[in-house]
């Protein structure tokens, strides 16, 4: 399950705004790479939509089932709240528990054929 938590406005290439809702899914306990110490955490994602602002905000505080899951994409620059500068191949995604079955338990088109 995740939770509305806040609204994103981003804009088009052609100058129109759209707003995407930040859901953020359940804590988990994730050990530091740097001291081995325990933390928690909580993963989230942006998710775009059609709704108007005061739509998207009046939904935070709202839970959907589903989680953030993370997937692999292509290499990308991330600078941090402290100005370090990192390669990542991964970003954080919604999926609806819907999506997750069939994701799972359908095969590829190039398995089949």
């Amino acid at each position: 399950m995740v939770t509305i938590v806040d609204v994103k406005t981003f804009e088009k290439e052609d100058g129109e705004n759209f707003f995407a809702l930040v859901v953020q899914g359940g804590i988990e306990v994730v050990k530091s790479q740097q001291t081995g110490r325990n933390y928690i955490t909580s993963r989230s994602a942006t998710v775009p939509t059609t709704l108007n602002e005061m739509a998207c905000k009046s939904l935070i505080g709202t839970t959907l089932e589903g989680k953030v899951k993370r997937v692999e994409c292509d290499p990308y620059d991330y600078t941090d709240k402290n100005g370090d500068t990192m390669e990542l191949s991964h970003r954080y995604e919604y999926i609806s528990d819907e999506a997750e079955i069939l994701e799972e338990n359908l095969a590829d088109k190039e398995t089949v054929l």
